[in-house]
Protein backbone atom coordinates (compact mmCIF):
# COMPACT_ATOMS: atom_id res chain seq x y z
CA UNK A 1 0.00 0.00 0.00
CA UNK A 2 1.33 3.46 -0.92
CA UNK A 3 0.59 6.35 1.39
CA UNK A 4 -0.73 9.58 -0.09
CA UNK A 5 0.90 12.86 0.88
CA UNK A 6 0.26 16.57 0.52
CA UNK A 7 2.60 19.52 0.05
CA UNK A 8 1.83 22.84 1.71
CA UNK A 9 3.54 26.03 2.78
CA UNK A 10 3.32 27.48 6.30
CA UNK A 11 3.95 31.22 6.55
CA UNK A 12 5.70 32.94 9.45
CA UNK A 13 5.78 36.63 8.50
CA UNK A 14 8.27 36.59 5.62
CA UNK A 15 9.54 33.07 6.36
CA UNK A 16 8.02 30.22 4.35
CA UNK A 17 8.31 26.61 5.52
CA UNK A 18 7.47 23.96 2.93
CA UNK A 19 6.09 20.74 4.33
CA UNK A 20 5.30 17.26 3.06
CA UNK A 21 2.76 15.55 5.31
CA UNK A 22 0.22 12.74 5.13
CA UNK A 23 -2.85 13.61 3.10
CA UNK A 24 -5.19 12.48 5.89
CA UNK A 25 -5.29 10.57 9.16
CA UNK A 26 -6.48 7.49 7.26
CA UNK A 27 -3.09 6.73 5.69
CA UNK A 28 -1.21 3.61 6.78
CA UNK A 29 1.92 1.78 5.69
CA UNK A 30 3.72 -0.76 7.85
CA UNK A 31 4.62 -3.57 5.47
CA UNK A 32 7.55 -4.83 7.54
CA UNK A 33 5.69 -4.57 10.86
CA UNK A 34 8.15 -2.09 12.35
CA UNK A 35 5.49 0.14 13.87
CA UNK A 36 3.45 -2.83 15.07
CA UNK A 37 6.51 -4.15 16.90
CA UNK A 38 6.69 -0.83 18.75
CA UNK A 39 3.04 -1.08 19.78
CA UNK A 40 1.77 1.44 17.20
CA UNK A 41 -1.60 0.34 15.83
CA UNK A 42 -2.97 1.03 12.36
CA UNK A 43 -5.35 3.59 13.92
CA UNK A 44 -2.57 5.58 15.58
CA UNK A 45 0.04 5.10 12.85
CA UNK A 46 -0.93 8.22 10.83
CA UNK A 47 -1.01 10.62 13.79
CA UNK A 48 2.68 11.50 13.49
CA UNK A 49 2.30 12.70 9.91
CA UNK A 50 -0.49 15.28 10.30
CA UNK A 51 -0.08 18.99 10.99
CA UNK A 52 -2.19 19.40 14.14
CA UNK A 53 -3.49 22.77 15.42
CA UNK A 54 -1.37 22.56 18.58
CA UNK A 55 1.72 22.06 16.45
CA UNK A 56 0.91 25.18 14.45
CA UNK A 57 0.40 27.19 17.64
CA UNK A 58 3.72 25.95 19.02
CA UNK A 59 5.60 26.84 15.83
CA UNK A 60 4.17 30.36 15.71
CA UNK A 61 4.82 30.86 19.43
CA UNK A 62 8.46 29.78 19.10
CA UNK A 63 8.88 32.00 16.06
CA UNK A 64 8.26 34.97 18.37
CA UNK A 65 10.36 33.58 21.25
CA UNK A 66 13.98 34.48 21.99
CA UNK A 67 15.76 31.14 21.64
CA UNK A 68 19.20 32.50 20.76
CA UNK A 69 21.99 30.57 22.46
CA UNK A 70 19.64 27.89 23.83
CA UNK A 71 19.96 24.17 23.25
CA UNK A 72 16.42 23.06 22.35
CA UNK A 73 14.73 19.64 22.37
CA UNK A 74 11.37 18.91 20.77
CA UNK A 75 9.67 15.86 22.27
CA UNK A 76 7.02 13.95 20.33
CA UNK A 77 7.77 16.08 17.27
CA UNK A 78 5.55 14.15 14.84
CA UNK A 79 5.78 15.80 11.43
CA UNK A 80 8.13 18.30 13.07
CA UNK A 81 6.88 21.70 11.86
CA UNK A 82 8.43 23.52 14.84
CA UNK A 83 11.76 21.71 14.61
CA UNK A 84 11.95 22.37 10.86
CA UNK A 85 11.15 26.06 11.42
CA UNK A 86 13.72 26.46 14.20
CA UNK A 87 16.31 24.62 12.16
CA UNK A 88 15.60 26.97 9.25
CA UNK A 89 16.19 29.88 11.66
CA UNK A 90 19.56 28.35 12.66
CA UNK A 91 18.50 27.37 16.18
CA UNK A 92 20.26 24.56 18.06
CA UNK A 93 17.38 22.08 17.80
CA UNK A 94 17.21 18.32 18.35
CA UNK A 95 14.00 16.38 17.62
CA UNK A 96 12.65 13.13 19.06
CA UNK A 97 9.64 10.95 18.35
CA UNK A 98 8.64 7.33 18.94
CA UNK A 99 7.32 6.73 15.42
CA UNK A 100 9.70 4.87 13.06
CA UNK A 101 8.76 7.05 10.07
CA UNK A 102 9.06 10.46 11.74
CA UNK A 103 12.76 10.91 11.03
CA UNK A 104 12.42 10.15 7.33
CA UNK A 105 9.64 12.69 6.88
CA UNK A 106 11.55 15.31 8.86
CA UNK A 107 14.74 14.94 6.90
CA UNK A 108 12.90 15.08 3.58
CA UNK A 109 11.22 18.25 4.79
CA UNK A 110 14.53 19.86 5.72
CA UNK A 111 15.68 19.06 2.18
CA UNK A 112 12.54 20.77 0.84
CA UNK A 113 13.61 23.92 2.68
CA UNK A 114 17.24 23.66 1.56
CA UNK A 115 18.42 23.27 5.16
CA UNK A 116 20.87 21.01 6.95
CA UNK A 117 19.49 17.91 8.64
CA UNK A 118 17.89 18.13 12.09
CA UNK A 119 19.58 15.92 14.69
CA UNK A 120 16.94 13.26 15.43
CA UNK A 121 16.67 10.45 17.99
CA UNK A 122 13.87 7.89 17.92
CA UNK A 123 12.98 7.33 21.55
CA UNK A 124 9.95 6.92 23.80
CA UNK A 125 9.42 8.62 27.13
CA UNK A 126 9.35 5.27 28.91
CA UNK A 127 12.58 4.06 27.27
CA UNK A 128 15.71 3.63 29.40
CA UNK A 129 17.94 6.66 29.89
CA UNK A 130 19.08 8.17 26.61
CA UNK A 131 22.32 9.86 25.62
CA UNK A 132 20.58 13.03 24.48
CA UNK A 133 22.06 15.08 27.30
CA UNK A 134 20.62 18.23 28.84
CA UNK A 135 18.73 21.09 27.21
CA UNK A 136 17.95 24.71 28.04
CA UNK A 137 14.50 24.58 26.45
CA UNK A 138 12.21 21.58 25.92
CA UNK A 139 9.15 22.00 23.70
CA UNK A 140 6.21 19.91 22.52
CA UNK A 141 2.57 19.98 21.45
CA UNK A 142 -0.48 17.80 22.11
CA UNK A 143 1.49 15.20 24.07
CA UNK A 144 -0.79 14.08 26.90
CA UNK A 145 -2.92 11.49 25.09
CA UNK A 146 -3.04 8.85 27.84
CA UNK A 147 -3.02 8.94 31.65
CA UNK A 148 0.36 7.20 31.80
CA UNK A 149 1.88 9.96 29.69
CA UNK A 150 1.72 12.35 32.66
CA UNK A 151 4.40 10.55 34.67
CA UNK A 152 6.37 9.37 31.63
CA UNK A 153 6.65 12.84 30.13
CA UNK A 154 7.51 14.43 33.48
CA UNK A 155 10.32 11.93 34.00
CA UNK A 156 11.61 12.35 30.45
CA UNK A 157 11.67 16.14 30.75
CA UNK A 158 13.43 16.03 34.11
CA UNK A 159 16.00 13.64 32.66
CA UNK A 160 16.86 16.08 29.88
CA UNK A 161 16.27 19.53 31.38
CA UNK A 162 19.09 21.69 32.70
CA UNK A 163 18.68 22.71 36.36
CA UNK A 164 17.38 26.11 35.26
CA UNK A 165 15.71 24.81 32.13
CA UNK A 166 12.49 25.98 30.53
CA UNK A 167 9.63 23.94 29.06
CA UNK A 168 6.97 25.14 26.60
CA UNK A 169 4.08 22.84 25.77
CA UNK A 170 0.89 23.50 23.82
CA UNK A 171 -2.06 21.50 25.12
CA UNK A 172 -5.37 21.39 23.21
CA UNK A 173 -7.37 20.51 26.33
CA UNK A 174 -7.42 16.74 26.68
CA UNK A 175 -7.99 17.01 30.43
CA UNK A 176 -4.57 15.96 31.72
CA UNK A 177 -2.46 19.08 31.87
CA UNK A 178 -3.51 19.91 35.47
CA UNK A 179 -2.10 16.58 36.68
CA UNK A 180 0.98 17.08 34.56
CA UNK A 181 1.50 20.59 35.95
CA UNK A 182 1.21 19.25 39.50
CA UNK A 183 3.86 16.62 38.73
CA UNK A 184 6.11 19.31 37.23
CA UNK A 185 5.60 21.51 40.29
CA UNK A 186 6.80 18.65 42.48
CA UNK A 187 9.99 18.67 40.39
CA UNK A 188 10.57 22.35 41.09
CA UNK A 189 8.96 23.92 38.02
CA UNK A 190 6.78 27.03 38.14
CA UNK A 191 3.91 27.28 35.64
CA UNK A 192 2.50 30.17 33.66
CA UNK A 193 -0.50 29.69 31.35
CA UNK A 194 -1.27 31.66 28.21
CA UNK A 195 -4.50 31.41 26.29
CA UNK A 196 -3.55 32.54 22.80
CA UNK A 197 -5.80 34.82 20.80
CA UNK A 198 -7.56 33.09 17.93
CA UNK A 199 -4.78 32.46 15.40
CA UNK A 200 -5.38 33.99 11.99
CA UNK A 201 -3.86 30.88 10.37
CA UNK A 202 -6.68 28.67 11.71
CA UNK A 203 -10.24 28.38 10.50
CA UNK A 204 -11.61 26.75 13.65
CA UNK A 205 -11.37 28.16 17.20
CA UNK A 206 -8.33 27.04 19.18
CA UNK A 207 -9.40 26.20 22.73
CA UNK A 208 -6.03 25.06 24.07
CA UNK A 209 -3.36 26.74 26.17
CA UNK A 210 0.37 27.40 26.07
CA UNK A 211 2.00 26.00 29.22
CA UNK A 212 5.37 27.53 30.14
CA UNK A 213 7.41 25.98 32.96
CA UNK A 214 10.63 27.30 34.48
CA UNK A 215 12.81 26.57 37.49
Amino acid sequence: MTIRVRYETHEFDKVDIHLRSLRSNQEFEDDNGEAEALGISSATWPLFGIVWPSGQVLAHHLYHTDFKGKRILEVGCGIGLTSILLNHLHADITATDYHPRAEGFMQLNTDLNNDSRVPFVRTGWADPETELGKFDLIIGSDLLYEDEHVKQLTNFICQHSNPEGEVILVDPGRGRHARFSKAMEEEGFTLSIERPAQPDFMDNPFKGVILSYSR
